[in-house]
């Protein structure tokens, strides 16, 4: 990436990022097809359906910055697919393989915000206050979202333990 000042830099990331929504609601979708759990397929689908809404938002960042998305590389998606594809593959146990999918998840969306915290500040430093509200709204969902997995690893969680206590009651 060749950039010769900071708004260059701000539309790479701004473009990276609306590539990498657009690469994890695809990988959203697959992983809740591997969910049989109910409530961590609608919690997945949902995450789908705000994640269209996010994309909505980083359109508006392109257009109040007058740019248009640029074109960027990366791998990390597809390297995550696969890793993730294989892991799920080899777990037998259901409760393990909802923790196993909801730790994925929560792992995707910790490094989208993690890109969310540069990107928000990168709007400050060159002037998009704007597109600083916008990227904080796209930021507030995703914590939202990793808060919503962390209750839904400790019911699996809570499920699997009063599962065992019962069992070993008999």
């Amino acid at each position: 990436m060749a950039a010769k000042n900071p708004k260059e830099v701000f539309v790479h990331l701004l473009s990276d990022v609306r590539q990498g929504t657009e690469k994890t609601t695809k990988v959203f979708q697959e992983i809740s097809q591997f969910a049989q759990d109910p409530d961590v397929k609608e919690a997945l689908e949902a995450r789908v359906f705000v994640s269209d809404q996010i994309l909505a938002r980083l359109d508006q960042c392109f257009k109040l910055i007058g740019e248009q998305p640029a074109k960027v590389g990366g791998r990390l998606h597809d390297v995550f697919v696969e890793d993730f594809r294989k892991g799920v593959a080899e777990i037998q146990s259901p409760a393990a393989k909802h923790l196993f999918i909801l730790a994925k998840a929560i792992h995707l969306i910790h490094l989208r915000i993690a890109e969310y915290v540069a990107l928000i500040a990168a709007a400050d430093v060159t002037g998009h206050y704007g597109v600083g509200v916008l990227l904080e709204s796209c930021l507030a969902d995703k914590l939202a979202f990793v808060e919503r997995m962390r209750r839904l690893i400790r019911n699996v969680v809570e499920a699997k333990a009063t599962e065992r206590a019962s069992a070993a009651r008999y």
